[in-house]
């Protein structure tokens, strides 16, 4: 039976397909639990504390060490998928550093560069991430 499904999850091909299929299969509550558990993964890889991490997703103690147990011991799912968000993460800042030190250079003369200024930072800022 697992077969099954690990095969129709992986014959989807568009990111729209993949929506589509969880959001027909999952309930909402489902949905939820599984992004808080990958969000708790993602934090402790970080080096959030257990506190840290139970006051920003509410959950349980016990629902954050045996996402913590996986990750140590066994997880090998997890470890991929927290590696590449956290891959993702550098590649973006890297990007906005680079973004930003451009945005720093004035443009051709006689441009508003101050107004670039600004413009770059409230993009920066509708980009940001809770965390």
């Amino acid at each position: 039976m697992f077969e099954v499904l690990r095969e129709t999850i992986s014959d989807l091909k568009t990111t729209e397909d993949i929506e589509d299929f969880l959001h027909d299969f999952l309930s909402p509550v489902e949905k939820i639990m599984l992004a808080k558990r990958l969000s708790i993964a993602v934090l402790l890889h970080k080096g959030y504390k257990y506190a840290t991490i139970s006051a920003i997703l509410r959950v349980t103690p016990p629902t954050i060490s045996q996402v913590s147990l996986l990750l140590k011991y066994s997880g090998r799912g997890y470890k991929k998928v927290v590696e590449k968000i956290a891959l993702n993460e550098k590649m973006n800042a890297f990007w906005e550093k680079v973004e930003d030190m451009l945005s720093k250079i004035p443009n051709a003369k006689g441009s508003d560069w101050i107004h670039e200024r600004r413009e770059y930072e409230k993009r920066k800022r509708a980009k940001k991430k809770a965390f």
